[in-house]
C-alpha cells in the first residue's frame, strides 16, 4: 500500500470545510459525524478541521449539527437500542431502514445505532443475534422440564416480554394470523401478541402458544372467550 500524506489544505476557506462536514453527516444520514468518519468519507480531515474551526464540537456547530446528542447516545445501552429498534420494526411490519429510524416511529436516530455499534448494519446484526437468543429459551422444548409455580399452577409468566413478542410476530410475517393485515401495507394496523390457549386456562407463554393479531381482531377474540 502506497504510503502518502494528507494535504493540509492551510488555505481552504472556513466555509468549504464546514459545507464539507455538512456533506459527510448528508451522506451518512446523521446529524453527527465522527472524526474517523469525517476522515474516511470526507474531502477534508477531521484534525485540519478541527484546527481552523476551533475544536470538533465547534465545527459541528457551526455546521448545525448535533454532536452532543451523538456523545449522549453512546451511553445508551445495548439493551435500551434493541427494544426501541424492536417497537420501530414492529409499526411498520418491516426491517426498519435508517432514514426510518426518526421520531415519532424511533426514539433514537440511525446515527446513535452507528455510534454504539460502528455502523448501522452492524447494529441491526447484534439485534438479530440477541433476539436469537431469546427464541432459543422460550419454546415448548427450552421448559419442559421445568416445574410449575404452586400459586400460578404456569412454568412460565403471562407477562410477554418485548423480545418474544417481536419474535412471534416474525414468525408469523408481521400479519394478522386472523385476518391477514400488516402495517407494512397499512399504517393504521396495530399489531399485538396473543395466547392460543389464553393464560388463565393453562396455556403458557411460549412460542407454540403464541399468535399475531392485530387490535380489532384481538378484540373480537377477547370478546369470544
Amino acid at each position: 500500500m502506497k504510503f502518502e500524506l494528507k494535504k493540509w489544505h492551510r488555505n481552504t476557506p472556513d466555509d468549504e470545510l464546514i459545507a464539507d462536514l455538512k456533506n459527510t453527516a448528508k451522506k451518512l444520514n446523521q446529524d453527527f459525524v465522527t472524526r474517523n468518519q469525517q476522515d474516511e468519507f470526507g474531502k477534508f480531515d477531521s484534525s485540519n478541521m478541527a484546527d481552523r474551526l476551533g475544536g470538533w464540537a465547534k465545527a459541528h456547530e457551526k455546521a448545525g449539527l448535533n454532536l452532543a446528542r451523538h456523545q449522549k447516545n453512546v451511553r445508551i445501552s445495548d439493551d435500551e437500542l434493541f427494544h426501541n429498534l424492536e417497537e420501530a420494526w414492529t409499526r411498520i411490519g418491516k426491517q426498519p431502514t435508517k432514514s426510518d429510524m426518526f421520531p415519532p416511529l424511533s426514539k433514537y436516530s440511525s446515527g446513535a445505532y452507528v455510534g454504539h455499534f460502528g455502523t448501522w448494519m452492524k447494529g441491526l446484526e447484534k439485534f438479530v443475534t440477541y433476539i436469537n437468543s431469546e427464541e432459543n429459551a422460550s419454546s415448548e422444548e427450552a421448559i419442559k422440564n421445568l416445574v410449575a409455580e404452586p400459586t400460578t399452577r404456569h412454568k412460565t409468566q403471562r407477562n410477554i416480554n418485548w423480545r418474544l413478542r417481536f419474535i412471534v410476530m416474525r414468525h408469523d410475517n408481521f400479519k394478522c394470523k386472523n385476518c391477514g393485515r400488516s402495517p407494512a401495507t397499512n399504517p393504521t394496523i396495530v399489531l399485538h401478541v396473543d395466547h392460543i390457549k389464553a393464560w388463565a386456562n393453562g396455556g403458557e407463554t411460549i412460542l407454540e402458544n403464541l399468535q399475531t393479531l392485530c387490535s380489532k381482531c384481538n378484540i373480537g377474540k377477547s370478546d369470544l372467550e
